[in-house]
């Protein structure tokens, strides 16, 4: 090793500290983006579950009930209480009903028969299946 590089080595200078400015900051800037990148990616994240919680809860939103005189429920002879129909059996009602998709114990909810509208728990129609 000659003199000269024995005293380069010695003041702390190096082959990096000769590098061009750009690339000796160019390390500092790739570690700030990776730190910020992972901040936003949290973030992002973070915001992204809110707004999945909120989108669900705007597709929950109620659908319309079914009347009785629409063409429909005329059709299976839908009822909004069981107990006025003739035919249902005690018990059964579209609670009690596999083709009911409404969570357990809720007033009404959805019916696989009546795409985008609501039945009453509490109502009956000739397509009523027992639960398996």
């Amino acid at each position: 090793m000659s003199s000269a590089a024995l005293l380069q080595f010695a003041s702390g200078s190096s082959a990096i500290s000769r590098l061009p400015l750009g690339k000796k900051s160019m390390n500092r800037q790739s570690f700030l983006s990776r730190r910020q990148l992972l901040k936003r990616f949290a973030l992002g994240a973070s915001l992204g579950t809110v707004a999945a919680s909120g989108l669900k809860a705007a597709l929950a939103a109620e659908a319309p009930l079914l009347a009785v005189d629409a063409p429909e429920a005329k059709a299976v002879h839908y009822v909004e209480d069981a107990k006025q129909a003739s035919a249902a059996k005690p018990g059964s009602n579209c609670a009690t009903c596999g083709l009911y998709q409404g969570p357990t114990g809720s007033a009404r909810g959805p019916c696989q028969l009546f795409a985008g509208k609501d039945v009453k728990a509490s109502g009956w129609c000739d397509s009523w299946v027992p639960q398996l």
